[in-house]
């Protein structure tokens, strides 16, 4: 498989894996940002990907180790690509899931291939999951999330309190 195309793109175990974001020390916690693109849209549309920014800038503020990959922006124009080279970066992106520390899931509605991601990071990796998510009784949602905030204004007041830091700490000793 020939990633080189996509340099912030890697399979594999966790030394080959590269993200987005600053690294300090040699300890680094790895996010990944799920969340909701295309959802229920018809064609190529998107929904507003202006979250993204937010959640990473949120996790570079409250993890000075942070190493956070967003899938989105490095393939922009997905939505675009040939059969071939969406299921390899689909695919990608789901193997992705199971072998960071942290999957930040934002979920306003419901989404297929966030739910994807989610179960990949909470039932086959040793991820935490964070859902950032008004849908707290959707079962992908409720039962693959170890913390649910209902919007980004919660997450971030959640991060400011150490609410989340502790969670993520409290799954990820708990799961290794």
């Amino acid at each position: 498989m020939d990633i080189g195309a996509y340099p912030n793109l890697r399979i594999g175990a966790y030394p080959n894996l590269r993200m987005t974001g600053k690294t300090v020390g040699t300890t680094s916690m790895r996010f990944f940002i799920a969340g909701i693109m295309q959802g229920s849209q018809l064609g190529s549309d998107l929904h507003s990907q202006d979250y993204r920014q937010r959640i990473q800038e949120l996790l570079e503020q409250s993890f000075e180790d942070a190493e956070v990959y967003d899938p989105f922006a490095n393939h922009e124009s997905s939505v675009q690509y040939d059969d071939a080279e969406g299921r390899r970066v689909f695919y990608g992106h789901n193997r992705m899931c199971r072998e960071v520390d942290v999957v930040v899931a934002f979920v306003p509605y419901a989404s297929m291939g966030t739910a994807i991601e989610m179960w990949e990071a909470h039932e086959h990796g040793h991820a935490a999951v964070i859902a950032v998510s008004p849908l707290e009784t959707n079962w992908a949602v409720k039962y693959c999330s170890h913390a649910i905030y209902a919007d980004l204004e919660m997450f971030a007041a959640a991060l400011a309190k150490g609410e989340v830091q502790r969670k993520i700490t409290q799954v990820l000793e708990a799961r290794r």
